[in-house]
């Protein structure tokens, strides 16, 4: 894996001219922040060695470097997915090209579904900590120092001063923010009621797709992260409705324009 994380990182260092200082990762429907790169440049996934391809409607399959709000930014247009049949080390593996390429923060959003009966379709949630339902680990196998620890701490996956940052960027601007808790599962089911029930019972706020597998490779690399979590649904007992990937793509990109000026304020006092 070292090997093809180098090969990668050194193909896309002769393709860019920049040094990117944050990476960021859109979810299902919020590709659009990519229009407000400047400069950019464009390098399709089945371009580049070693990456996998982006399999899922929403998520449009390019790395985009440039500007964005004053800062060099490397954009994933599109995420891989443990259900797509990618393992745990694939799924992973821009952030850990990311980290190689020389960025110092990491900036993750996904469409997820909301659990906490306070939330309501449409919000935006900081996350503030995760639970981690995924069969499977992207630490699994043997440990490569270069990379990280064997056992990495994972008592502030999510960096509060990011935290702190997002939510005084969203006070200031008059965007209202929840912050919670983000369950991480393996899809591509939604999840039934009962599930529901239980991934709320045990403290949850939210629940998705994505995002957990990223973070924690990004926290074994000692890179801070922030993540923000369009809520596209809602499962609680009083709201639940039958529930389409079209209509999470409806609804993220409803919020879009609102978590675009969000995340770029957001960077803008980075």
């Amino acid at each position: 894996m070292l090997k093809k994380i180098k090969e990668t990182t050194s193909y896309i260092q002769s393709q860019i001219k920049c040094k990117p200082r944050i990476g960021i990762i859109l979810g299902t429907g919020l590709g659009g922040l990519v229009n407000e790169i400047e400069d950019g440049v464009v390098l399709k996934y089945d371009n580049i060695p070693n990456f996998p391809v982006s399999t899922v409607e929403g998520h449009a399959g390019s790395l985009i470097f440039g500007k964005l709000a004053g800062q060099d930014v490397i954009a994933m247009q599109g995420r891989f997915h443990y259900y797509e049949g990618y393992d745990m080390q694939e799924v992973t593996f821009p952030v850990r090209v990311f980290k190689f390429l020389g960025i110092e923060y990491l900036l993750i959003s996904n469409a997820s579904g909301g659990l906490n009966p306070g939330f309501s379709v449409g919000d935006i949630m900081v996350i503030s900590d995760h639970i981690n339902l995924f069969p499977d680990h992207p630490l699994r196998g043997p440990n490569i120092e270069e990379l990280g620890p064997r056992f990495p701490d994972m008592s502030e996956v999510y960096a509060t001063s990011l935290v702190n940052l997002m939510n005084k960027v969203g006070y200031d601007n008059k965007i209202d923010l929840q912050n919670g808790v983000y369950a991480g599962i393996s899809g591509p089911t939604y999840e039934t009621p009962a599930e529901y029930n239980y991934i709320r019972s045990i403290g949850a706020d939210a629940v998705g797709m994505s995002t957990v597998p990223e973070a924690i490779v990004a926290r074994h690399m000692n890179l801070p992260v922030v993540a923000v979590s369009v809520i596209t649904d809602m499962g609680t007992p009083e709201e639940m409705e039958e529930i389409s990937h079209e209509i999470v793509q409806i609804v993220a990109q409803e919020v879009e324009p609102k978590m675009t000026r969000l995340i770029k304020k957001f960077l803008s006092e980075l």
